[in-house]
């Protein structure tokens, strides 16, 4: 695993041991293209990455510029690694801001940190059912960590059920990589 863009490009990740699939480089770059078009680039952004794993996503966002990263993480090892690729980024990039939680998604999103997030990439286990993932898209919405203008991308296998978005969040576009389909959202504008 390497970054792909940014002030750290090129620069190889450390893998973490066991279960945790982390996103692949051609996914986790079409990713940001996606994000960064539209966004309008990921400068300064608030990015938040939910089932974070090894942190790749959450390196490459502060490799790009993003302002705030927080990355979600329960397992204990995955934790670890995610933490030791962020402070060795940290450390190249010279700005931005980042924190890794060890935490359930679901503990994470009842908490009061009374930040809302430009974009968040969602990238649960591929046998974690939809609907707890729908849970997960619920509390965003319902805690406030999302503004009008937020990007949410959701990772889930390609032979799996389709992902439906919850009300409060609509489709922006479906792609899909290899064994991944990224789905993207936007809160309603009703909703």
């Amino acid at each position: 695993m390497r970054i792909i863009a940014g002030m750290a490009k090129g620069r190889n990740l450390i893998s973490p041991i066991g279960d945790t699939r982390p996103t692949s480089d051609r996914a986790r770059e079409a990713l940001f293209s996606s994000l960064e078009s539209e966004l309008g680039g990921i400068n300064n952004k608030y990015f938040l990455d939910l089932y974070a794993g090894s942190g790749a996503v959450s390196a490459e966002a502060l490799s790009r510029g993003a302002g705030l990263v927080h990355a979600v993480e329960s397992e204990e090892s995955a934790v670890k690694v995610a933490e030791s690729n962020l402070e060795l980024f940290e450390k190249i990039v010279g700005s931005g801001s980042f924190q890794v939680f060890n935490s359930s998604v679901a503990r994470f999103l009842k908490t009061n940190i009374s930040i809302q997030y430009d974009a968040v990439f969602i990238d649960p286990p591929y046998e974690l059912a939809n609907d707890l993932v729908t849970n997960d898209l619920e509390a965003l919405i319902e805690n406030k960590f999302l503004k009008s203008t937020s990007i949410i991308a959701v990772e889930r296998a390609s032979k799996g059920n389709p992902f439906l978005w919850p009300t409060g969040l609509s489709e922006l576009k479906v792609r899909k990589y290899g064994h991944a389909v990224i789905y993207y959202g936007i809160p309603s504008q009703n909703g």
